[in-house]
């Protein structure tokens, strides 16, 4: 069994998250500028097995697709061609900055940290996996 892969794409950078091989637990791997990710992400698994890439999809709190489809849904449609080996799969990421950013507040970091974008991305990018590791076991 392989690992998951959860990235967690804007305009500037992207959040990266990954499971345990027995994917089990989430943790934050890494955030990336958007102009090296598939260097990145061709490297990773190459040293990493990975047997899915989670992407979060953008969506409003009426459901309807946000603006940021507009660079989302190409990555997507790369991402299935560039490694079809891997099953690429998306997930619904609406509240997952919101959430991170809470979770940072309320671990109690210094307000320089707090306000590191980079590592708003990659924990939005953990909450995302980690929605998807319990509906999985709900399921």
């Amino acid at each position: 069994m392989g690992r998951i892969l959860a990235l967690d794409i804007g305009q500037k950078r992207i959040g990266l998250a990954v499971t345990d091989p027995l994917q089990m637990i989430a943790g934050a791997l890494d955030t990336v500028p958007v102009h090296h990710i598939w260097d990145f992400l061709t490297a990773y698994i190459q040293t990493n097995e990975v047997s899915k890439i989670l992407i979060g999809w953008p969506l409003q709190s009426t459901g309807a697709e946000s603006e940021s489809m507009r660079y989302v849904k190409p990555f997507y449609n790369r991402c299935k061609k560039l490694f079809p080996e891997i099953e690429v799969i998306t997930w619904d990421e609406r509240f997952t900055s919101v959430m991170a950013k809470s979770a940072i507040l309320q671990s109690g970091v210094n307000r320089k940290t707090r306000h590191d974008k980079a590592l708003v991305d990659k924990i939005s990018a953990t909450i995302l996996l980690q929605s998807y590791l319990e509906s999985a076991i709900s399921n």
